[in-house]
């Protein structure tokens, strides 16, 4: 009976061995069993919200003279800005920073100490519109102030879109498209057909200059410095076969 029963158990794990086996090589064969393919979605849109920054600079010896000299040149640049069809709202202006500037005294080689030059006042201003044109049709032509003693600092306009994300999901929806076109072809060259994904996975979105000039990043581009911009995106499907 002993004998029986080790010869029972033997049975019972070469049975059970030859059924783990058999489903490993099933599982083995059905994950084989897929086509991976990656597809894109491109799309190009213009900019519908501009930013533009510059700052308002006065120097003087005499802070409160120095106040009040920049107090009129924002009251130039608003009129100006006011002029030239942009509404109040749109424009922004901050608080203004004042510093204290010194230079380093140096006689016969040594130095001697640290004296005041003037102070420097300056105040940022912003402009954001959806009047794309009109703000950069300003932004080259503000430079006419500085004829009128007005020290400016003028940075390019940044330019953005307000449906960034109808865009992003005609890009998802443009590559998914394409993805199973890709996998459709594949599979009928086979001799096969497509069934249902397996698994997606959706890649980082990029925001070039139209021209595609910019450079692809791993974590995602987001270009601010072009009006024309494209999108793009990737999505890898794993689709399994009939």
């Amino acid at each position: 009976m002993k004998d029986l029963a080790k010869y029972g158990i033997i049975g019972l794990s070469i049975v059970l061995f030859a059924y783990i086996i058999g489903k490993a090589f099933t599982y083995r064969y059905r994950t084989q069993d897929t086509i991976a393919v990656t597809g894109l979605g491109e799309e190009a849109f213009t900019s519908d919200l501009i930013v533009w920054k510059g700052t308002i600079s006065v120097k003087d010896r005499d802070k409160q003279a120095g106040y009040t000299k920049i107090a009129a040149a924002h009251k130039v640049v608003a009129n100006y800005l006011k002029s030239q069809g942009l509404p109040d709202k749109a424009v922004t202006f901050n608080f203004v920073e004042s510093r204290e500037r010194t230079y380093s005294k140096y006689e016969e080689g040594k130095y001697v100490g640290q004296y005041f030059l003037d102070y420097c006042l300056e105040q940022d201003f912003t402009v954001e519109s959806n009047d794309v044109e009109l703000v950069e049709n300003i932004s080259r032509d503000i430079s006419s102030l500085l004829s009128r003693g007005i020290d400016l600092d003028i940075r390019r306009p940044s330019y953005y879109y307000t449906k960034l994300d109808d865009v992003k999901q005609q890009l998802i929806e443009k590559a998914s498209k394409d993805a199973l076109e890709r996998a459709t072809n594949i599979a009928t060259n086979a001799g096969a057909k497509i069934g249902k994904p397996a698994s997606a996975r959706l890649g980082v979105f990029q925001i070039t200059d139209a021209l595609g000039e910019d450079e692809y990043d791993y974590g995602g581009t987001f270009n601010t410095t072009s009006k024309e911009k494209k999108g793009r995106i990737t999505i890898r499907v794993e689709y399994r076969i009939k």
